[in-house]
């Protein structure tokens, strides 16, 4: 995989837009180098969920360095950085650092050097991407007026890191001013250069249940004398695959997916429990209640067919809310992204089965969100497998332990998106305080 910059990048892309815009995006290419530098320390050392204390502290350390008013150990690694310049919105723009227990397989010679930890899912872009943003926008500050937040967020990655923060007080002890609208991306097998958009719901939400089962265990010689919990959970397992078949209408959309069931130890020996996980993706709350609710009800069902004399125990593991793009800020941010990489390098996706938390930010600040996904691929390599119809077969994705970004491309772009869409949301520099407000669709 080339770290060129090759067709479909934006290093020569034409003119960047309007003026404040151009101004601003002005020194990056002198910074680029750093950027570099940068992204290939951190995805040299991956830190897993609420352990990014390296990220974090480097986090800290550049945007102190930018003027921030910066804190640190919120949730405990969770950094914010937050810039006053004058009246206007409040924009905040977020960054995720969590890694993956991923064992790498790229063979680059910045591949992690954590044996079983990755960044396999572009966290490391993320936060070299906003760091990026922070510096130019830092200091290009004549030519906006409102406050910036940059926030980089811990563990994304078990759902959990969004919430965390919030319950820290993160709006609640005014660790940071109200946001007036969340910015977000996330790098994707795409081609570099692109971004891909979709209005309104665009991630599903997600719900992470262990359910257990409990029986009576005993010899397996004997199995009269027992209630067996994997034969009940075996059944729950079949049952529960009728729920998107029959109970949610074929308009909606829903995942109800076994991943994990554990039982027993040995051949001849019945249990007393059985452990069974699962997920649940849906696009809508009403249908997201119902399938839950089907599953709790399956679940005790298969349990008293069973003669246990136990229900079920139920634990919600995480729980993501569906990801909804505001369509006034993703129109607003969208003509700012046309005006300066050009229409061919933006195109609509349709939702996706995959959730996040980043909407948690705003749906608690009461602010509209707008989250997009940044191309991260060699170009050439993937118009190549999208005319062999082979995007599949030989473009990594997420979570693969060969999904490593082409390097300069991707940070030129999301930079210049961040950037780009934070200049959009924020106030002209001088201007009045009274008409600055952002739109809340």
């Amino acid at each position: 995989m080339s770290d060129s910059d090759t067709t479909g990048t934006t290093a020569n892309a034409g003119p960047r837009g309007s003026s404040a815009p151009a101004a601003v995006l002005a020194p990056l290419d002198d910074r680029l180098a750093d950027l570099v530098a940068l992204y290939e320390d951190l995805h040299r050392h991956p830190e897993l969920g609420f352990q990014e204390t390296r990220t974090a502290a480097e986090a800290a350390r550049r945007l102190t360095g930018c003027g921030y008013d910066v804190t640190t150990g919120i949730a405990g690694t969770g950094v914010v950085g937050v810039l006053r310049n004058g009246p206007g919105p409040v924009v905040l723009l977020r960054a995720d650092m969590d890694a993956l227990p991923v064992t790498e397989n790229s063979g680059l010679d910045y591949a992690s050097t954590v044996p079983g930890r990755m960044h396999a899912c572009g966290h490391d872009v993320h936060v070299t991407c906003l760091l990026g943003a922070a510096d130019l926008l830092a200091a290009g500050r004549d030519h906006w007026s409102g406050t910036l937040i940059a926030l980089f967020q811990p563990a994304e990655e078990v759902g959990s890191g969004a919430r965390a923060m919030i319950d820290a007080g993160l709006y609640s002890k005014s660790l940071v001013p109200t946001p007036d609208v969340v910015l977000a991306q996330h790098v994707a097998p795409l081609g570099a250069g692109l971004i891909a958009y979709c209005p309104g719901p665009c991630m599903a939400a997600a719900d992470s249940l262990e359910i257990t089962f409990h029986g009576t265990g005993g010899h397996g010689s004997r199995p009269e004398t027992t209630i067996d919990p994997i034969l009940m959970a075996a059944s729950f397992v079949q049952r529960v695959q009728s729920v998107v078949a029959r109970e949610v209408a074929p308009k909606d959309q829903a995942v109800v997916t076994v991943g994990s069931f554990h039982a027993g130890d040995t051949a001849n020996v019945i249990p007393d429990r059985a452990v069974v996980r699962l997920s649940v993706r849906t696009f809508d709350e009403t249908v997201r209640t119902a399938v839950l609710a089907a599953i709790d009800r399956i679940a005790r069902a298969e349990a008293a067919a069973s003669g246990a004399d136990r229900a079920p125990d139920t634990e919600v593991l995480d729980s993501f809310p569906v990801t909804v793009n505001d369509s006034t800020t993703l129109r607003a941010v969208n003509e700012q992204f046309t005006e300066l990489f050009g229409e061919q390098r933006l195109f609509a996706y349709d939702p996706a089965t995959g959730s996040e938390d980043a909407g948690l930010l705003a749906t608690a600040a009461g602010a509209p969100l707008y989250y997009w996904w940044l191309g991260g691929w060699d170009p050439e390599e993937f118009r190549t497998a999208l005319a062999a119809g082979r995007l599949a077969q030989d473009i990594p994705s997420n979570h693969s332990p060969h999904f490593v970004p082409v390097v300069r491309p991707t940070l030129t772009m999301g930079v210049e998106a961040l950037t780009a869409a934070a200049l959009n949301r924020l106030a002209p520099a001088g201007a009045d305080a009274a008409g600055v407000a952002v739109s809340r669709g």
